[in-house]
């Protein structure tokens, strides 16, 4: 295997170097693909965050950084039209090394291809992966994807709540160096919904959960979400992907929060490439959200027991298993305070966690509670670690969370 990606490698570089397309790098060895940044999709809607999903795009350049977690020789682009009624027209697309904002470094801007050209149609309730690009990617690296779409696209597959910064001008400026043009910013991702490499390595990890695994209320543009504070701990060894969905449910739909978590599992955590073990971590929505008043971004709002909840993530662990992917749970943290506390949904919280730390049932056991409680009173995040809204932690609690994962265990 080694000779032969040495092999792949000496061809990659020399193709780059002529300056030719490297058109069939994938074939023979596309076991050593691997996402190396991913995000979870969201049908268009208003959401949490302002966005322009439901509006999307016409006559104009949608530019998105994003940080990788590992590195390769080569790099293809993943685009999703999961949630379209109809194909999505793409122009064309770059991918170039990130400077500061929506500047990239000059003589880094590289087009992308599909199937050989520069424009693609991304089949509706599909996705769309680029040409392979002969690109050494450098672990923790940040990479800046543009995308150019003259036609209108109508409402676009987005995550709504991205934590970094994207942004938007009129016309094609895909290859634009300078950010000058890119005036308009927000803080979703829209289409791309992963970045995959050519290496060899020990295997993904996926991170699969809500706002917590989403990192809700780090620092924006600050990669101080869990998931990217235990790639720095890897230290760019192996892929972290981040599967977290903003209010999303074990169990329940919904059309602001994305679909339920037994439905999602297999689209965000098995189709995944290169996959070796997940950490699961949701249920806390299930829990916080049961008995609300349902309405049309929500959806259904049943009380949900801790026999339900269980039930649905030994749905998650037997799809885990079915594809050998080895799985981890992480216990729900401390929401004492929050908006949706009560010490009714605190008993169940309590009931879930203990089966995830004494049932057996996952094959490894990350304890965030225990990560993240204060010691004088468990229910309750530590004052260090709590953003403010007593559910999601600061940047200092999810690099504690990050922290308190085992890497023996992954």
């Amino acid at each position: 295997m080694k000779r032969r990606f040495l092999g792949l490698l000496l061809g990659l570089v020399t193709a780059a170097g002529l300056g030719t397309a490297p058109a069939a790098v994938a074939a023979p060895e596309a076991g050593l693909w691997s996402g190396t940044w991913a995000t979870a999709v969201q049908q268009p809607t208003f959401g949490v965050v302002q966005n322009w999903s439901e509006a999307g795009f016409a006559e104009q350049s949608v530019r998105q950084v994003v940080r990788v977690a590992s590195g390769g020789v080569a790099a293809r682009v993943r685009l999703s039209n999961e949630f379209g009624d109809q194909p999505l027209r793409l122009t064309g697309a770059t991918v170039a090394r990130s400077a500061e904002g929506a500047a990239v470094k000059p003589g880094s801007v590289r087009p992308l291809t599909f199937r050989h050209a520069r424009s693609a149609e991304i089949p509706a309730g599909g996705e769309l992966r680029s040409d392979p690009l002969p690109l050494l990617v450098a672990p923790l690296e940040e990479l800046t994807v543009t995308l150019y779409f003259r036609e209108p696209t109508g409402p676009v597959t987005s995550h709504v709540n991205a934590i970094a910064t994207s942004y938007r001008a009129s016309g094609d400026h895909r290859s634009d160096t300078s950010a000058a043009a890119f005036t308009e910013t927000s803080v979703s991702w829209y289409l791309l919904s992963g970045v995959e490499v050519l290496a060899p390595g020990k295997g993904a990890v996926v991170t699969f959960g809500d706002s917590i695994t989403e990192g809700a209320l780090s620092t924006v543009d600050g990669d101080n979400r869990y998931p990217d504070e235990l790639a720095e701990r890897l230290g760019g060894k192996r892929p972290v992907l981040n599967s977290g969905i903003g209010g999303n449910r074990v169990l329940t739909d919904s059309a602001c929060l994305g679909e339920r978590a037994t439905a999602r599992f297999e689209r965000d955590v098995l189709d995944q490439p290169g996959v070796r073990s997940v950490i699961i971590m949701e249920g806390i929505n299930d829990i916080g959200m049961s008995s609300f008043p349902p309405d049309d971004c929500l959806g259904a709002t049943p009380w949900v027991t801790a026999a339900d909840l269980i039930a649905g993530h030994r749905n998650l662990i037997k799809q885990a298993r079915a594809e050998g992917i080895r799985v981890i749970g992480g216990t729900l943290t401390p929401f004492k305070g929050a908006f949706y506390f009560s010490a009714e949904r605190e008993a169940v919280r309590d009931e879930v966690n203990h089966w995830i730390r004494t049932s057996g049932e996952y094959d490894a056991v990350v304890d965030f509670d225990r990560a993240l409680a204060d010691p004088a009173d468990p229910d309750t995040m530590l004052a260090a670690y709590d953003s403010g809204d007593r559910l999601h932690p600061n940047d200092a609690g999810y690099h504690a969370m990050a922290a308190a994962v085992d890497l023996t265990q992954l």
